[in-house]
């Protein structure tokens, strides 16, 4: 006779506790592009404790604004929303918060606010099952390529520029990304030729227009950018013109990248059945944490389309692990300041943490000292 194991969850993996808080952490170098320039990240934690005495720390972030109205909604509604459930259960924790804040969704704040609840379970639940997160979430290879976006910035000099692209091959790094958008396309292209130049043929090359041009202008400088086999053309168009991305994407051979700026599973859906994305670069912390960001991974493989997320690199190396579709990680340090120990890399390869839980080595008394709110 077979028997039906319980469906009752364990005592020891329901959420007792949970906190939240808000720690400023100033950026690591000066960053801008073609919208806006990277003040600072509002990292947004949260701590969750199981009546078994499992901790769980999870985070997101934004890049200077809005981190307060995040830590807002943590604690009016989804800390106490938590608590009782199964820590065990992602799945489950996910969709109680996401009909907890029904009336908000699909939406930036609470997006960002349901990654910090939903990294804090993942975290508690590798933890208690002893497993580091790209094992509980896949295991598909313990190691990803490495890109590089910090000596790509829209303020560098050419000069600049080829001398960070230098850096990143000497490294053993597979590609380095450079900003776009200068007021004519013809300043675009001098600066990447002075880097293909420099580089040579066996480096990729990818660039970030972060959603500020047309759908004309956008098939206008990637018939300019063709001829120096541009590996991706990012962010090209507001991330709500699906339309144009799918122009876009008909009109040229240098793939379409999108994906940091997109908060719903069903929006990446739109994106890939109208062919407007060639790559995927779901960002966790904006699509609502760990268990949505494994979906768009799995939806993007269905449609034989990679996937290669947006910063957050001390988390993203475990996701990307988790995957078989995963692409690059993109290389911009940020959390050294608040952890005691930085990302592994070898031969120009990001390492996946073997440690149970999310991998992220927290320092909390640093953390505490950029305590805000």
């Amino acid at each position: 006779m077979t028997t039906v194991p319980s469906l009752r969850p364990s005592a020891d993996s329901i959420i007792v506790a949970a906190e939240a808080w808000l720690s400023d952490l100033e950026v690591e170098t000066v960053r801008t592009d073609a919208v806006q320039s990277f003040l600072k990240q509002e990292t947004i934690f949260v701590r969750l404790r199981t009546a078994g005495g499992a901790e769980g720390v999870g985070y997101s972030y934004t890049i200077g604004t809005g981190g307060a109205a995040v830590l807002s909604l943590l604690r009016s509604c989804l800390l106490d929303a938590v608590i009782g459930l199964d820590a065990d259960r992602p799945e489950a924790v996910w969709r109680a918060l996401f009909s907890a804040t029904r009336a908000t969704t699909v939406g930036v704040i609470t997006a960002l606010a349901l990654a910090a609840v939903d990294t804090a379970v993942w975290d508690a639940r590798c933890r208690s099952t002893g497993l580091p997160l790209w094992v509980a979430a896949g295991g598909h290879a313990p190691s990803i390529p490495l890109y590089d976006t910090e000596g790509g910035w829209l303020h560098l000099e050419t000069d600049e520029l080829v001398e960070q692209a230098l850096a990143s091959q000497r490294r053993g790094l597979g590609g380095v990304k450079i900003k776009v958008g200068k007021p004519r396309g013809h300043e675009d292209a001098e600066r990447l030729s002075a880097v293909r130049a420099a580089v040579g043929d066996t480096m990729d090359i990818m660039v970030d227009a972060n959603q500020s041009l047309t759908a004309a202008e956008a098939i206008r400088r990637a018939a300019l950018l063709e001829p120096l086999d541009i590996f991706w053309f990012e962010e090209p168009l507001p991330a709500e013109d699906v339309a144009g991305h799918g122009r876009l994407a008909r009109s040229t051979s240098i793939p379409v990248a999108v994906g940091e700026s997109i908060y719903s599973v069903g929006h990446f859906r739109e994106y890939l059945q109208a062919g407007g994305a060639s790559v995927v670069q779901v960002d966790v912390a904006r699509i609502g944490g760990i268990t949505p960001w494994l979906k768009v991974a799995h939806l993007a493989e269905a449609f034989n389309v990679p996937v290669a997320p947006h910063f957050l690199m001390e988390l993203h190396v475990s996701l990307c692990c988790a995957v078989p579709n995963a692409l690059y990680l993109e290389h911009i340090p940020q959390l050294r300041a608040i952890t005691a120990t930085e990302l592994a890399v070898r031969d120009g390869r990001a390492l996946a943490p073997q440690a149970p839980g999310l991998g992220i080595d927290w320092d909390l008394d640093a953390i505490d000292d950029r305590r805000v709110a």
